[in-house]
């Protein structure tokens, strides 16, 4: 299959334009329409609505869309491995994914000054919950993922990549603010989570269930999302959250939240590196690892 169809394709559905895709591509728009044209031919199918203001894929296209992206990857992983480690400057890019815990601070830092060293290196970072960050990498549609929860998922393998230590966010006049407060305390506070698949969420759930309770034991009123939802809800003053204590720092230091510890509850995690079982890290991905390793503690 000609891949400059896939990319084209693959550029059309990302930008929901034949223009911007083309603009992305550095190709003419007709061009573009060209090769969607040829790949729906010989597929034998419409693979893009173009009768609204977007264009958007249809239910052929998007089957085609996630395969298409696994096999442009590897493709690029191929000319990688041609060119050889020996080919001078870093150049590539690099999709990688986390979740919003270590996706607020850590991980975008480290990848610019992973590009700023790099600067023929482009990538694309993209914040989710945990399961949806786990199975796109088990899908190849992310080369890599970092987490805060290892799950059970074929196809996908865990390493350590660093420790983050989760805390019990507060508001910043709250009377848990900077102490260790026992679980009997806790059941009279409004405990906000994170939505099911969040990273943190899951480490609580298993903490709570070692200490003889289940969340339904205590006052949970609000589930709200993932991270910023429940900063926002704390600092407020409509409860309290379980959160990765790197990505509240800012609110911290502005003094618009406070941490407190739970007795207990094991107040610290391991941020997982996720990678596909069996696929040969880039030449880009190794050296982003490496880089990292390098650099946390």
């Amino acid at each position: 299959m000609d891949t400059r169809q896939l990319a084209a394709f693959c550029a059309v559905v990302d930008r929901r334009s034949f223009s911007q895709a083309a603009e992305q591509l550095g190709v003419t728009q007709p061009a573009v329409s060209l090769q969607i044209r040829s790949l729906e031919k010989r597929l034998g199918q419409r693979l893009l609505d173009r009768s609204g203001r977007r264009v958007e894929p249809t239910e052929g296209g998007q089957r085609l869309y996630r395969s298409a992206q696994r096999l442009l990857a590897l493709e690029q992983q191929l000319l990688e491995e041609v060119a050889g480690e020996d080919e001078g400057e870093l150049k590539g890019r690099l999709e990688i994914g986390c979740s919003t815990g270590p996706g607020a601070t850590v991980l975008p830092l480290l990848l610019c000054q992973f590009q700023e060293a790099n600067p023929e290196v482009s990538i694309s970072l993209s914040v989710n919950d945990t399961q949806h960050v786990v199975d796109s990498v088990a899908g190849r549609e992310l080369e890599l993922g970092v987490v805060g929860a290892a799950t059970r998922r074929r196809g996908v393998t865990f390493e350590p990549f660093f420790q983050d230590e989760v805390v019990l966010a507060v508001p910043p006049d709250h009377r848990f603010g900077g102490k260790t407060v026992g679980l009997d305390e806790l059941r009279k506070e409004t405990l906000i989570l994170m939505q099911e698949g969040a990273g943190v969420r899951q480490m609580i759930e298993d903490e709570l269930r070692e200490a003889g309770l289940r969340v339904r034991d205590l006052e949970v009123q609000l589930e709200l999302g993932l991270q910023e939802s429940v900063k926002a809800a704390v600092a407020a003053g409509h409860g309290v959250t379980f959160i990765s204590r790197s990505s509240m720092e800012p609110e911290l230091a502005a003094g618009s939240l406070a941490a407190a510890r739970v007795k207990g509850l094991d107040p610290t995690r391991e941020i997982s590196l996720v990678r596909s079982t069996g696929r040969t890290p880039s030449r880009v991905a190794a050296a982003f690892i490496e880089f990292a390793r390098g650099k946390l503690p």
